[in-house]
């Protein structure tokens, strides 16, 4: 049983207030708030050990390497990777994506090759494939979506071919919080000799993965939504498929030797990590994923879907709101409100310290799909009481009668 109270406490921006009221904090499918264990950790490389790393010879760049590497292992038992040389670290699930279009797409792809994208995809997992699409000539085809917002896997089975070579999917979409079949949409890609990248930004905060019985070809994932700061991501791929690319950017750290007639690139996971890296996000980020993992998971999401179903058994008695794609035993709710723009709504909840997010979620072909130019999203974590649930609902209520 969670202790919820005792976990809120140890958030110093829920303790904030906004317009004059008790913060509501409701909006973190964009970013979770951080504890103050997580705090404390960047605080205290850049106090006591601020350094470089794999560089030097002194005390605290040694120690700033010994903690910088045991977070890449903690990434690693993490997500069950067979080796630390399997995580290579990012700005986030963004760059991820993008450094494997731009190393393993880019150095693969041909004239007639096809990717595979679903319709429910955020940004970060269309515009990447686009990009690398029209550097190779390949094409980017769409996995359509049911009405219920699931992916379509008949027609994905129609669409999969000998040309397809990739397929991205996100774990969970951002929008609806549908969890898509990635388990099966793994296997038949494997069947037709295609790569599968698997974005996780927002699944890998409620559910265990483990890449041995995945056996995603890549999967990424953000810091920012796990209760670490922003600027720090992960990107696993298998060590054969990392080996056979190319690096990225070019620089510091990922090179043995360099000439003006020849440079010869390291070993894995340097080869793909150019420059000074984000030393204290990713000893952050292996802190809150201790912090995380030091709750039962089954406890943490049953508490997030009682949440959930609570909201949504009350705004579902709201006259003019239109809940769109509701998939229970989710982290999010999806709205829009017959006549009123959605941003009006979130300015008015706003006014009452709640924050909701509103637009179009990064997922313009998905508010095609939905036949809206945006909605209202509610998305739960850990840290959210029933009196949150209360007040979005009593909120919306009065915003509803105010337009």
């Amino acid at each position: 049983m969670l202790d919820v109270q005792a976990i809120r406490a140890q958030f110093p921006a829920l303790q904030l207030m906004v317009n004059e009221q008790p913060l509501v904090y409701l909006d973190s499918a964009a970013t979770t708030q951080k504890p103050q264990c997580v705090i404390d950790a960047i605080s205290r490389y850049y106090s006591q050990q601020n350094a470089n790393v794999h560089r030097g010879s002194h005390s605290l760049t040694a120690k700033a390497t010994s903690e910088f590497e045991a977070a890449r292992q903690c990434m690693a038992d993490f997500i069950g990777a067979s080796s630390s040389k399997e995580i290579i670290w990012t700005r986030g699930a963004t760059e991820a994506i993008n450094l494997i279009a731009q190393t393993y797409a880019r150095s693969t792809l041909k004239a007639g090759d096809e990717i595979l994208v679903s319709e429910m995809e955020h940004h970060a997992n269309i515009v990447p494939w686009q990009i690398v699409a029209e550097q190779s000539g390949a094409k980017v085809i769409k996995i359509p979506m049911t009405t219920e917002c699931q992916l379509d896997f008949d027609a994905y089975q129609s669409l999969i071919s000998d040309k397809t070579q990739i397929v991205a999917l996100a774990q969970v979409t951002n929008v609806t919080g549908t969890r898509q079949p990635i388990e099966s949409a793994i296997e038949l890609a494997h069947q037709h000799d295609a790569i599968v990248v698997v974005d996780g930004a927002q699944g890998i905060v409620h559910e265990k993965v483990d890449m041995q019985k995945l056996n995603a070809d890549f999967y990424v994932f953000s810091g920012h939504k796990l209760f670490a700061p922003a600027g720090i991501g992960v990107l696993y791929g298998k060590q054969s498929l990392l080996e056979s690319m190319p690096p990225w950017h070019g620089g510091g750290k990922m090179v043995e030797s360099v000439s003006f007639e020849k440079t010869t690139f390291t070993q894995l996971p340097g080869k793909f990590e150019a420059g000074t890296p984000n030393v204290a996000g990713a000893i952050a980020l292996a802190e809150a994923v201790t912090w995380y993992q030091s709750y039962a998971l089954a406890d943490v999401e049953d508490h997030i879907h009682q949440l959930q179903t609570s909201c949504y058994e009350a705004l579902k008695g709201i006259d003019d709101i239109d809940i769109l794609g509701y998939q229970p035993n989710s982290s999010v709710i999806t709205f829009v409100i017959d006549g009123v723009h959605h941003q009006d709504i979130a300015t008015l909840l706003d006014q009452q310290g709640i924050a909701v997010r509103a637009g179009n979620h990064c997922a313009h072909p998905l508010m095609d799909a939905l036949g809206v130019k945006g909605t209202v999203r509610i998305s739960f974590a850990i840290y959210n009481t029933q009196q949150d649930v209360e007040r979005v609902v009593q909120a919306i209520e009065k915003a509803v009668d105010m337009l």
